[in-house]
């Protein structure tokens, strides 16, 4: 679906300045085929948004859907002769969409390696780096240890969802139809088995730090 999405977007071509204020002057007169190619016209803006929070496919698609109705009501309340881009007015509300989705369903802090921890670290952080100095190696492979503990420590299902979606690349389908549960149960549990390895590591960390 995602990628057929993305070989639409292929085909959308840029508006110049004088189309594009055509267009709006159309809309503003009721044009719903003005409408429409602005509307099509800023897909790619939607889809650059939704990327930024580096979901899964599934979700990205559920982000791209809130944020094409952040696109809509954007184009509402827009007036084109305050001479204000379209891109900087409506890219506001397209990601306050997603933002609002993300809070209602998964909490945004807490499903990708990139997301910073309380303690201001991620768990790509945890990762030992060959780069390093030897002190800072070692440090990191003390990090990473905890880490496997902390996972093994979690529920059967969490673990297997976790090391699936980090270790194994697995998508969220893939691990729905392993351990017979919906997508969206398995987004339930990468949360919880998140938050139980924050839990589990916050003490130590502090203690890491010191």
């Amino acid at each position: 679906m995602l990628q057929q999405y993305l070989e639409e977007l292929k085909k959308i071509k840029l508006l110049s300045p004088e189309e594009e204020k055509s267009l709006w002057s159309q809309e503003a007169e009721g044009s719903e085929a003005a409408h429409q190619k602005l509307i099509s016209a800023y897909q790619p803006l939607v889809f650059k948004t939704a990327a930024q929070f580096h979901m899964p496919e599934e979700v990205t698609l559920e982000l791209i859907q809130e944020g094409t109705v952040g696109l809509l009501e954007a184009s509402e309340n827009y007036d084109y002769t305050k001479g204000v881009a379209f891109s900087l007015y409506a890219v506001h509300r397209i990601r306050g969409r997603m933002c609002d989705f993300l809070d209602r369903e998964f909490s945004r802090y807490e499903l990708s390696l990139d997301r910073e921890t309380a303690e201001g670290l991620s768990l790509v952080d945890f990762l030992p780096d060959s780069q390093l100095l030897p002190e800072e190696v070692a440090e990191r492979h003390a990090v990473s240890d905890r880490v496997s503990w902390a996972v093994n420590r979690l529920p059967q299902k969490e673990k297997q969802v976790l090391q699936g979606i980090f270790l194994e690349n697995k998508t969220p389908s893939d691990l729905a139809a392993d351990i017979h549960v919906t997508p969206h149960h398995i987004y339930r549990l990468e949360k919880q088995g998140v938050r139980r390895i924050r839990g589990m590591l916050s003490r130590f960390m502090r203690e890491f730090k010191r």
